[in-house]
């Protein structure tokens, strides 16, 4: 038989965003309880390839009362570093969290009034009920794959594989490889690939790249001292509305050399064209690898004209670094307008193209023609007591870091706050301790 229960507020995922909210929350006094299909950090911990490294470094790392507390702040830790970390934080504060529990679908009561206790019923896989006032949905906008409909077109014979489901070079067939998509991902595996002694050819697409390390420091820590954050995270729209744009490129290898489509090249990895159309073992490309290498090879030097203004404007005594560090574009040449697979000996593709949103658990009218959610300043659902963490903000994907759960979840957790003294009828003040 069916069990229900109640609690205040319900957050679905136990990320850091999700783990970032119920501390905030616990802070304040507010019960609430988390609902994890696998386990906490499952991302990080299990559903990426086994190399990851945290890109925005080992500073952002820190959640509610805790910060980075390591021996290497300049380093970049693997991902499964950072969902240990965030299991021993979830223990250590003693949340409460439901692991291996799968949410089937949110139901929200059209009559619920503004005075009414229950808003949400989340349904359980196992027939389960958890009703509550609110609903923190903390599963982010990277969560579903997204191979685009021209690997349909794709001879069988050819392996096809999400980065999403790649672990290593060892767990991929004999054979050479195609990376399509050049964003962190992409080159990051691409980097990883050749390094093993595979066979390399990377399909390009638009991206930013900057460099790892100028003038004596690493190029995060340039980022809070100039505006380069807010360059950083902000994004044009994607191609595809169902597809959430990515970060910057930038080198989490511990060798410190830089990461672009140059260096890529210099390693042995063959540029090839953007992805069009397919018919079997041969691939329809744009003729776009220059210009593609040239616009990320802009950004890298628009960073470098930042940091280098901001020096002489301030007055740092910062020694000059000669050469500076650029893209080396006579590197780059153009590859034609298609691509024989089995010519090239070509036996895996493996799709880079990012990942969507999945809130297929929420009602549609919450949701976009996309299934994104309707929301404002990526915390505000588009009724009552509804939240998320970890959604772009417009064009910004500052909430999508890593340490932005410190002031999603803050901030989610004074809206609850100031709901539940206003409901109480009391006098208490609406500022939370």
């Amino acid at each position: 038989m069916s069990a229900v229960e109640y609690t205040e507020t319900v957050v679905v995922g136990a990320g850091q965003q999700g783990c970032g909210v119920a501390a905030s929350l616990q802070e304040m006094g507010c019960e609430s309880l988390v609902l994890e299909r696998g386990e906490i950090g499952q991302a990080w911990g299990k559903e990426r390839w086994d190399s990851l490294l945290v890109g925005s470094g080992n500073r952002s790392v820190r959640f509610p009362g805790w910060e980075y507390d390591g021996e290497d702040p300049d380093g970049f830790m693997p991902g499964r570093e950072l969902a240990r970390r965030l299991r021993a934080y979830a223990e250590r504060r003693q949340l409460r969290i439901r692991q291996h529990t799968t949410v089937r679908e949110v139901e929200c009561p059209p009559s619920a009034s503004d005075h009414d206790p229950v808003r949400f019923r989340t349904r359980l896989a196992g027939g389960d009920v958890v009703e509550s006032r609110n609903l923190v949905v903390a599963v982010g906008g990277y969560a579903a794959p997204r191979v685009p409909a021209v690997a349909a077109d794709v001879d069988p014979s050819v392996t096809q594989l999400h980065s999403g489901d790649y672990r290593n070079p060892g767990s991929l067939p004999e054979g050479a490889v195609l990376v399509v998509g050049a964003g962190i991902s992409g080159q990051q595996i691409a980097d990883e690939l050749v390094a093993a002694g595979r066979k390399v050819f990377l399909s390009v697409g638009r991206h930013a790249a900057w460099p790892r390390h100028y003038r004596g420091r690493g190029i995060h820590e340039w980022m809070f001292v100039f505006p380069l954050y807010e360059e950083y995270v902000t994004v044009g729209p994607a191609d595809d509305g169902a597809v959430l744009p990515g970060l910057p490129v930038v080198a989490v290898n511990e060798g410190g050399a830089d990461l672009n489509l140059a260096t890529l090249a210099a390693k042995g990895v063959v540029l090839v064209g953007s992805v069009r159309a397919a018919t079997g073992r041969t691939l329809r490309l744009a003729d776009n690898v220059v210009a593609v290498a040239e616009a990320s090879a802009r950004a890298f030097r628009k960073v470098i004209d930042i940091i280098d203004g901001g020096i002489r404007e301030r007055g740092f005594p910062v020694p000059e670094q000669r050469p500076a560090p650029r893209v080396d574009l006579s590197r780059v040449v153009p590859f034609g307008e298609s691509l024989d697979l089995g010519r090239h000996g070509i036996t895996t593709i493996l799709w880079c193209t990012g990942f969507g949103p999945d809130y297929r658990i929420l009602p549609a009218r919450v949701l976009d023609d996309h299934g994104a959610p309707l929301q404002r300043r990526g915390v505000l659902g588009a009724i009552p007591g509804l939240y998320y963490a970890g959604l772009p903000d417009g064009n910004s994907l500052a909430p999508v870091d890593i340490g932005a759960n410190v002031e999603n979840g803050g901030f989610i957790a004074r809206q609850i706050h100031t709901d539940r003294v206003i409901r109480s009828g009391t006098a208490a003040s609406l500022i939370a301790p």
